[in-house]
């Protein structure tokens, strides 16, 4: 695994299209792949200048990326776009200030179909939270992608319960072992998955 910083625009071309081939497949389809590509480089180099940003690659002998993972430190204030709107309405701002803000979130994770059933995706994650500060990560990711779903529960990372009547199609999930805290929201249920 290499790790990087803002030098992984080295090897942009590479990450860009192991990202577009992992999410333009299903369940991430129908998305227009130059589509895809295009919006990702774009958001790369944006993204590689956000405070603690971090990449981990896993690369095959030919030099291309059969894996990634990248992410950041989560800024307040908390951000609107993209997804962010749905987490913030799923936990409550308070909440949101409380988990996400200040913690390692980790953006992206993808492994190509080549490199699956390998423990891969499961390597990747735990390197690029491994140095959250405190421990403290988390991460957001779409509930119509079971595989995701199951990947992450797997791993131990739990869910926090959403607002009474505010779930969305965004799931957060925060790291294994990082103290729930009072008020936290964690509940049996999301605790016992």
């Amino acid at each position: 695994m290499q790790r990087y910083g803002p030098d992984v625009l080295t090897v942009a071309d590479e990450l860009t299209e192991a990202y577009a081939e992992v999410f333009t497949a299903p369940p991430w389809e129908p998305r227009d792949a130059e589509e895809t590509r295009g919006e990702f480089r774009e958001r790369l180099e944006t993204d590689v200048r956000r405070p603690g940003f971090r990449a981990v690659l896993a690369l095959s002998e030919d030099g291309g990326v059969d894996g990634f993972a990248t992410g950041w430190i989560t800024q307040a204030p908390f951000r609107t776009d993209r997804a962010y709107g749905k987490v913030t309405r799923r936990l409550g701002a308070d909440r949101v200030n409380e988990l996400l803000v200040g913690c390692f979130e980790i953006d992206e994770l993808g492994v190509r179909h080549r490199a699956r059933g390998t423990g891969l995706g499961q390597r990747l994650l735990s390197a690029l939270s491994s140095g959250a500060p405190g421990g403290r990560a988390w991460l957001m990711t779409w509930n119509g992608a079971p595989d995701a779903l199951a990947f992450y529960r797997r791993a131990g990372w739990r869910e926090p319960e959403p607002v009474a009547g505010e779930e969305t199609d965004m799931v957060v999930f925060i790291a294994p072992g990082r103290p729930a805290g009072e008020g936290s929201g964690f509940g049996a249920q999301a605790s016992a998955r």
